[in-house]
């Protein structure tokens, strides 16, 4: 036998005793699990071969159903139709779980939000916390005319996943909007100076910015982007100015909204 075969055999030896280990340990912890002295009765941490395996495990933390629904099957059919780690996998697949392609959800809402967990999983690699505590929820408001829109709620730990991919996140989530029919947002002038104030205030009284905008820049981006901005409270500390503001439920500074 050449040596390069015979390398390869004992490394998928070596393997699978690993495989048929890991596995003996999971009926090992289900088991003690299934009788009902823990806090839950399934073991937490789903097994993944493969990064599709891992974003579908862990957004399945909080929506199980999208287990074994073939996610992250066609995840690697997206990835070899635009390549791996494209942009477009992450909006592909989003849209087709929004949808409810793969399994079913309570409500609309909830479709969308999955998806964009999972696409936001994607484009972080299912390494980082953001697709579960950054992106929080999709909340429904309405614009002057009535029409709803999307205000994003974001929380702190959307921070790991980095400028790029939360950059994109937003981008993805303006996609679902669009694909499902909801009105742009439009912002009022308050608003728009509210997003200026309070960046100021999280770099100058919280924490420093890696990068701070000019407050023209901000107002650019506050009155341009088709989504608004929104977060939980994280400080005591309110704004400095703006403050009461009709679709904005908070007057203390929102850590989400700045990172």
């Amino acid at each position: 036998m050449p040596p390069t075969q015979e390398c390869s055999l004992l490394i998928a030896a070596y393997f699978a005793e690993i495989d048929a280990k890991v596995e003996q340990a999971y009926d090992v912890a289900g088991r003690a699990r299934a009788k009902g002295l823990d806090p839950e009765e399934r073991v937490d941490i789903p097994l993944a071969r493969n990064m599709a395996e891992r974003v579908e495990g862990l957004i399945s933390a909080v929506a199980p159903q999208i287990n074994g629904s073939g996610i992250s099957r066609r995840i690697g059919e997206l990835e070899k139709e635009y390549g791996s780690l494209d942009w477009r996998v992450a909006l592909a697949i989003a849209k087709e779980i929004a949808r409810e392609k793969f399994c079913t959800f309570a409500s609309q809402k909830e479709a969308m939000e999955i998806g964009i967990r999972v696409g936001f999983a994607y484009l972080t690699m299912g390494t980082v916390a953001s697709p579960l505590e950054g992106f929080v929820e999709i909340r429904l408001r309405k614009r002057k005319d009535g029409r709803e829109y999307f205000a994003i709620n974001f929380a702190g730990p959307v921070r790991s996943a980095g400028g790029t991919a939360a950059a994109v996140a937003v981008l993805m989530i303006d996609y679902i909007r669009k694909e499902f029919g909801f009105a742009a947002y439009d912002p009022t002038d308050q608003e728009i100076r509210r997003y200026a104030t309070e960046l100021y205030d999280y770099h100058e009284r919280v924490n420093n910015l890696q990068y701070l905008p000019s407050e023209e820049e901000i107002r650019f981006l506050a009155e341009h982007l088709p989504l608004q901005l929104d977060g939980d409270p994280s400080e005591e500390l309110e704004v400095s100015n703006y403050k009461d503001l009709a679709r904005v439920d908070t007057n203390c500074i929102r850590s989400g909204v700045c990172l």
